[in-house]
């Protein structure tokens, strides 16, 4: 008899998805959204939503469905050196250039900052950042007990902190979320503007870098078939997705009835330490920085692991403890450049990815109904690569933007990308290269069976 997926297991999945997703921008994020989109959280936090659980989700249906080993698998279809430099790109930034060291400077940054010192702060964080990535190190050294180790143990402990902060927000509101002050930004693009904040959790990229460790631990209770794994994936990653999904809409209520109180912070790790401040003191203070470290830690854990694992299956040569020596070494020092540095240099590099991430997705998804033909992942790749390269110049720092060939370059796909001045330069033309390579390949379909009936 064929083994399926029962409840117990279930949860265990699905909690496993929970806890490697749920980390350090998930903090910080939705909170600040909140902030900014004021009266109008309700519909930031929609786009929000799609970007930041949806796209997730099917991102580990695509490596499901395709039977990929990883992301080099799932973007094979348009070339073996497309897929390489797609692959360390997706884990050069998930892994030491920029969400991992995140995972190190939010929590310090919303619960051990505000106690010291300016002066301090630095050798605070260096400090920090190395018992930090020691034991996300040595945990992750355990790969045949991470889902235990996430699962049943750091995750329960996470909720019950958070729980605590929630009741006592819902109990005692700091005000009214619908009728907080909405930015500029947040007046009429309320809910694309949520969408593209939802690229900074990096979530859409963690999934497709650590999905086949959730194939695998599906697996590892005896499920072989790849049809009921892909049903598995779809049933546990719903239930995970729909815990962090009430999570965001939380949080992001949570900063837009901050507005009352606090002025529009600088990023939401400073909001949660004014609300965890306002309503427990300092004890509300040594809650959130143990809610933080353990949250970011189990992200941290699945990052490294999603990481040491693909390059050891691409360079064998290379032990899979070295690469995870070599993330975590490069992480803590990267960390030691502080959170709102990472986060500057961090959007322009998601501009480029999530465009060609999204449609790599999308494509993986629907491969069957055009038998995964390379022609179709190519042209739909090769169009989105455009105004991706676009909307990376649009976003980068000021330093780089305001430059003379900068400006020439936002200017024209201003005038000629449709939605460019949205940040979805990418979407007419993704869809566009998608139509046009489904239509190549119909016609070639049909031009091959009326060679076949001819012969």
């Amino acid at each position: 008899m064929e083994t399926k997926l029962d409840t117990r297991k279930t949860i265990i999945i699905a909690s496993l998805i929970f806890g490697m997703l749920f980390g350090a921008g998930n903090l910080i994020f939705p909170v600040h959204l909140g902030q900014m989109a004021g009266g109008h959280w309700l519909s930031a936090s929609s786009g929000f939503l799609i970007s930041g659980v949806l796209l997730p989700l099917m991102a580990l249906l695509a490596i499901s469905i395709t039977n990929s080993n990883g992301i080099y698998d799932l973007a094979l279809p348009n070339g073996h050196r497309y897929a390489l430099i797609f692959l360390i790109l997706i884990h050069a930034t998930l892994g030491p250039l920029f969400a991992t060291p995140r995972t190190a400077t939010v929590p310090y940054a919303i619960g051990i900052t505000p106690h010291l010192s300016a002066s301090s702060n630095h050798i605070g964080l260096l400090i920090y950042s190395a018992i930090f990535f020691a034991l996300v190190y040595f945990f992750s050294t355990k790969q045949g007990r991470i889902t235990d180790l996430i699962g049943r143990l750091l995750n329960p402990a996470f909720l019950l902190l958070l729980f605590i902060i929630f009741l006592l927000a819902f109990i005692h509101p700091l005000g009214s979320a619908a009728s907080g002050t909405i930015t500029a930004a947040y007046q009429k693009a309320a809910f694309t503007n949520g969408f593209l904040q939802g690229y900074n959790t990096m979530d859409g990229l963690a999934s497709l870098a650590f999905g086949i460790t959730v194939i695998m631990a599906i697996r590892s209770f005896g499920i072989k078939r790849e049809k009921t794994i892909s049903l598995a994936v779809a049933k546990s990653g719903l239930l995970g997705m729909a815990g962090i999904a009430i999570i965001y809409l939380g949080l992001t209520w949570l900063g837009a009835t901050s507005l009352r109180h606090f002025s529009l912070a600088a990023n939401g790790g400073t909001t949660l330490s004014q609300i965890a401040h306002y309503y427990m003191g300092t004890a509300g203070d040594a809650i959130l920085a143990t809610l933080a470290t353990i949250t970011c830690m189990t992200s941290a854990m699945g990052l490294v692991v999603a990481f040491s694992q693909d390059f050891h299956r691409r360079f064998p040569r290379i032990s899979y403890k070295a690469f995870l020596r070599f993330n975590c070494l490069l992480s803590f020092l990267i960390a030691n450049m502080g959170l709102n540095q990472i986060i500057a240099w961090s959007t322009p590099v998601l501009m480029f990815l999530y465009p060609l991430a999204i449609t790599l997705i999308i494509l993986g998804i629907t491969s069957p109904l055009f038998h995964s033909d390379p022609l179709v992942y190519r042209i739909t790749t090769g169009l989105t690569l455009i105004p991706a390269i676009f909307d990376m110049i649009n976003a980068t720092p000021a330093l780089i933007r305001n430059t003379s060939w900068a400006q020439a370059m936002i200017g024209f796909a201003q005038h000629y990308f449709p939605f460019f001045a949205n940040g979805f330069g990418w979407l007419s033309f993704g869809i566009a290269g998608m139509l046009i390579g489904l239509g190549i390949h119909a016609l070639r379909g049909k031009a091959f069976g009326l060679r076949t009936s001819e012969d």
